[in-house]
């Protein structure tokens, strides 16, 4: 059987089993459309959050994002995986003990403002919808390789999909869909690396192979390997990074405290019956999540190894078919710029600045022609970053079955992710702007509909991010980590752990973070792409990394504004003492 048709069989039966599941779990109120009823079991929520957390960065980019950089990747291990502990610790806990839908419910309470609240959903749709557009990348990546579709056919696909288990089962549907996605995307995620740690290393563990001998007599260790291959073609050592301290420190305090404010995972934890089950579902998840994450860096270095192998001095007539496939959607691309048919693969941005990936012309040999940089430059090949993953099955030569299971399983990522998201956006737009400010009168069922309809717009409106996404799939994930920590985190925090935070203090604040990082990333990134370099950041730190210092600016300005304005009133101060005392028994 063929890997396409096998790849269809295995995506279609996974999309059979999203939609049975939105059907059983169909949501009938409020209480289930936005928290599932609040009686999901801790060891389900834990796999539907760990799922909600593994997105298409994470299935799909990350892996890629180590392969490249090497060392400097680590941030995103780091970042990522610190931040749900501090979510998990700081955060989670006391949400459950406020009782209520969603995140903006839960400002607009605490801080005795509609103001406060509007300011949150404005906050919560910035970072959802930048988080979103990565994850429809990825859909629309994985459908044009593997089912041989358009991008844009695919993303359609996918928004039909995820319209069909958010708007009929709402949180109650998605839980559900997501333990079955989590199920997917982790075994889709490890046969492959187990597969090819044996190969490599002799050792079916990848996060043991990842420290061992190569099986190639050689004697060297995989990292060692590593080492002296790209340190022969002119890259920078594997283990040494480039990157300047400060801004490694930068992005992964951004993706820390990006993680903690990230709306969709925080919902999660309203879904649970206790305050205890809240602690113990983020348990929980994360072991699942590491289950993932202790292995990305092995799929990465395996990754690497065997692109090189592959690839360098190789001449453009032998290439493996993996190499054409993926050319032909635009994600590989080569210039035979010294004429001896041969790719060669060195260091160097293949690419002009601010240009596409590839020219729609093809050479002599049928190649599709990367965008020139310079003639200077050596590099003839562009690689993008996210087809490492979903590529690395076919590099390593694995089984037809491996390679649609990948094709199910980073589908399953991005849309789970996606789902969570979507909700988190039509929750926003009914109960807290209509139920809660413009049309408090409305009835359940009422607001159930509005939900239902804000969740289709939302999802056509993803779909838009998906066809023309602003950057590769790990990169949008993390400008909306920096959103999230320059706005939603710092006022969540303070909420909690501050009675002296005024209204006026965390509208200021939240205003602050959230247009200096915005207007940061869209200045280097879209703007004055050129100026991109760190003699240009402020402080030395890159738009990535630039999420912390609007979470200081966040907090600085919530500290003078409050202290001049008017306290907040008794009430208040009185619900920030009920949700940090523990109930007995809870």
């Amino acid at each position: 059987m063929s890997t396409q048709i096998l790849t269809y069989l295995l995506v279609g039966c996974s999309f059979a089993l999203y939609i049975g599941i939105a059907v059983w779990t169909r949501a009938a109120s409020t209480r289930d459309f936005y928290i599932a009823g609040g009686g999901v079991n801790p060891l389900v929520n834990g796999m539907a959050t760990a799922a909600d957390w593994m997105s298409a960065a994470s299935f799909i980019s990350m892996a890629g994002i180590i392969a490249f950089m090497g060392r400097d990747g680590s941030v995103y291990l780091l970042g990522w995986t610190g931040g749900y502990v501090l979510l998990a610790l700081l955060l989670a806990p006391y949400l459950r003990k406020f009782g209520h839908f969603t995140v903006p419910d839960f400002i607009g309470t605490r801080y005795y403002s509609q103001t406060a609240r509007i300011v949150a959903v404005i906050c919560l749709v910035f970072i959802s919808f930048t988080y979103v557009a990565g994850q429809m990348r990825g859909v629309g990546i994985v459908f044009s390789r593997f089912l041989e579709v358009e991008v844009t056919t695919g993303v359609i696909i996918g928004m039909g999909i995820v319209f069909l288990y958010a708007v009929l089962g709402g949180m109650k549907g998605i839980t559900y869909t997501q333990v079955a996605q989590y199920c997917v995307l982790i075994f889709a995620y490890m046969v492959p690396a187990i597969f090819i740690s044996l190969l490599i290393t002799g050792n079916p563990v990848p996060q043991l192979g990842f420290g061992s001998h190569l099986d190639d007599g050689s004697g060297l260790y995989v990292l060692e390997k590593l080492d002296v291959v790209l340190l022969d073609l002119g890259f920078n050592a594997y283990t040494e990074g480039s990157r300047a301290t400060i801004d490694l420190l930068a992005i992964t305090a951004a993706l820390m405290f990006g993680t903690a404010g990230l709306p969709h995972v925080l919902v999660r934890f309203f879904t649970v019956p206790k305050v205890s089950d809240a602690r113990l579902s983020a348990g929980y998840a994360l072991v699942f999540i590491a289950l993932l994450y202790t292995t990305a860096p092995a799929v990465a270095a395996f990754a690497r190894l065997n692109l090189v192998d592959s690839l360098h001095e190789t001449p453009y007539t032998e290439v493996p078919k993996w190499f054409t496939q993926w050319e032909d959607i635009g994600l590989v691309a080569w210039r035979d710029k010294n004429k001896d048919e041969r790719i060669q693969y060195t260091v160097g941005n293949a690419l002009v600045p601010s240009k596409p990936a590839f020219s729609e012309q093809r050479g002599s040999l049928g190649e599709r022609l990367v965008v020139n940089r310079s003639s200077e430059n050596q590099n003839e090949i562009y690689i993008d970053r996210d087809i490492i993953v979903l590529a690395n099955p076919e590099i390593a030569g694995l089984p037809s079955w491996v390679i649609a299971l990948v094709a199910a399983g980073g589908i399953a990522a991005a849309l789970s992710t996606a789902a969570g998201l979507l909700l988190v956006i039509s929750s926003a737009v009914s109960h807290d702007l209509l139920r809660k400010t413009l049309k408090p009168d409305i009835s359940d069922e009422q607001e159930l509909r509005y939900a239902r309809v804000s969740a289709a717009i939302t999802v056509c409106i993803a779909g838009l991010f998906g066809i023309y996404p602003p950057a590769f799939v790990a990169q949008v994930v993390a400008f909306a980590f920096g959103l999230a920590a320059a706005s939603l985190f710092p006022a969540l925090l303070l909420g909690i752990f501050s009675k002296s935070v005024t209204k006026e203090g965390a509208i200021a604040g939240m205003l602050a973070g959230l247009l200096f990082t915005f207007f940061y990333i869209v200045l280097f990134k879209f703007i004055a792409s050129e100026l991109n370099t760190s003699e240009y950041w402020l402080f030395g730190i890159s738009p990535e990394g630039i999420g912390v210092i609007g979470m200081a600016l966040n907090i600085v300005v919530s500290g003078f504004v409050s202290r001049v304005t008017k306290a907040p009133p008794s009430t208040v101060m009185d619900l920030v003492d009920q949700i940090r005392v523990p109930n007995i028994g809870s």
